[in-house]
């Protein structure tokens, strides 16, 4: 099936600002549509079931991969994640574009299965600093935050698999650096084919 809509993923380690970027991505550019991703973790305090994630049991979820519900899903950080096929087609059949936040895991399984996709890497300007983001975070026990900068080293050794990598050293310049590679590829017209 052929649709008008273009996906674009956008990855990177916990902590590298893909989330900020991406809400000013969002506000920045019209036709865009931020797909809900699907998880088993539990939410936090200031998350909305449909709004932040698809809160979904880990029975839910596997039977949801059974049945081939999911465009890409992985294990990340303890928990289970992943995209559903059928929310992504909606906005695209409309002639939305279609972001992706998700993991490296799930990156490489969308550009398996959809070679057209964008997908743009967010790397942190270091480590340091990266540890310091996810400190200030306050929603994790230092163990956590020690699990996800290694997660993150294994994460950034992917980075040439993208077409893209943005450095967020300045929340400014890396989202219009994000803001003008989806410019750039809208350009590009082409269809996405899943």
């Amino acid at each position: 099936m052929q649709f008008k809509g273009r996906i674009f993923v956008v990855s990177g380690p916990s902590g590298a600002g893909k989330g900020t970027l991406v809400v000013k991505l969002m506000n920045r550019v019209p036709y865009l549509h931020l797909s809900v991703s699907a998880t088993t973790r539990k939410p936090r305090p200031d998350e909305i079931p449909g709004v932040d994630y698809h809160f979904l049991s880990e029975e839910e979820f596997l039977k949801g991969v059974e049945e081939g519900k999911f465009l890409e899903w992985a294990k990340v950080h303890d928990c289970l994640y992943g995209t559903l096929y059928d929310e992504v087609k909606e906005f695209l059949a409309g002639g939305y574009d279609v972001v992706l936040e998700i993991d490296v895991q799930g990156a490489l399984q969308v550009k398996e299965r959809v070679p057209e996709a964008a997908l743009i890497f967010i790397s942190p300007p270091s480590w340091k600093e990266l540890k310091a983001r996810l400190e200030k975070r306050r929603t994790e026990t230092k163990e956590a935050v020690e699990r996800r900068i290694q997660n993150a080293k294994a994460e950034i050794k992917f980075a040439d698999k993208y077409g893209y990598v943005i450095i967020n050293d300045e929340v400014e310049r890396a989202a219009e650096r994000l803001v003008n590679i989806v410019k750039q590829e809208r350009a590009k017209k082409k269809p996405t084919t899943m």
